[in-house]
C-alpha cells in the first residue's frame, strides 16, 4: 500500500472551449469500480444529447483498477491521455467524464489528446484535490477516572480519535501514523502511569 495517494475533494463540473466545441468534465470520488460505472451512467444519461460522452476511472490505493472509454471518438484520442492525466496526478479512488459538444471544427488526433487529457487537469485544478495518508489504526483502552484527560489530550495535541466507547473502560480508536507507534506507546505509558492498553489494528487512510 502506498503511503497517501490524491483524490478529488468532491464532484463536480469544470467546462472549457476548444475551438468551438465544449468540453465539460465531471469528475467525482469513487470508491469502488460500480460508484464510477454508476456515476458514468449519469452522466451520458444527463448529456444524451453530447456527441461524446468519455470517460476514465483510477481505483484503488495502488491504482489496480485503470479503465478508460474513447465513446466514439478515434482509439486513443480522448479516454486514454483523460487516464492518463489522473495517473500523472497521482489521483486515486476517481472517475472523469469529459462530455463533448462538437463545435463543427475537427481537432485532428493531437488537437482531441490535448483537449480531453487538458480538459481533465483544468477541472482537478478548479476543482481542488485532496491528499489521503495511510494509518495505522489503534485501540486504547483506559479507565473513566483518566479518560476524559486522555481523549483531551489526544485531540488537543491533533492525534486523529476515530471513535470512544464507554464501558466497564473506555476505548478510543485511533489512527497513528506507522512511524509514530513507538513513540505513542511510550507517552502513553507516561501518561497513563503505565494503566492503559494499547492494541495496535490494521491499516486505513485518512485526510493528511
Amino acid at each position: 500500500m502506498p503511503d497517501e495517494y490524491r483524490t478529488v475533494a468532491g464532484a463536480g463540473v469544470h467546462e472549457t472551449e476548444v475551438n468551438r466545441s465544449r468540453f465539460l468534465c465531471a469528475l467525482a470520488p469513487a470508491a469502488t469500480e460500480q460508484e464510477a460505472q454508476d456515476f458514468i451512467a449519469a452522466v451520458r444519461k444527463r448529456h444524451a444529447d453530447a456527441s461524446h460522452n468519455c470517460w476514465a476511472y483510477v481505483i484503488g490505493a495502488d491504482a489496480s483498477v485503470q479503465k478508460a472509454s474513447d465513446d466514439g471518438e478515434p482509439g486513443g484520442t480522448a479516454g486514454v491521455p483523460m487516464l492518463q492525466m489522473l495517473l500523472r496526478r497521482d489521483m486515486r479512488y476517481v472517475v472523469a467524464v469529459v462530455t463533448r459538444y462538437f463545435g463543427g471544427v475537427k481537432l485532428g488526433a493531437g488537437g482531441l489528446i490535448r483537449a480531453y487529457g487538458g480538459a481533465v487537469g483544468e477541472a482537478l485544478d478548479a476543482l481542488g484535490t485532496r491528499t489521503r495518508r495511510r494509518y495505522r489504526l489503534a485501540t486504547v483502552t483506559v479507565d473513566h477516572q483518566r479518560a476524559g484527560k486522555l481523549e483531551n489530550d489526544l485531540r488537543t495535541g491533533g492525534r486523529d480519535v476515530r471513535d470512544v466507547r464507554y464501558g466497564e473502560a473506555v476505548t478510543l480508536e485511533i489512527a497513528l501514523p506507522d512511524a509514530d507507534v513507538p513513540a505513542f506507546r511510550s507517552w502513553l505509558a507516561d501518561a497513563t502511569a503505565g494503566t492503559a492498553g494499547f492494541e495496535v489494528g490494521g491499516e486505513a487512510y485518512g485526510d493528511a
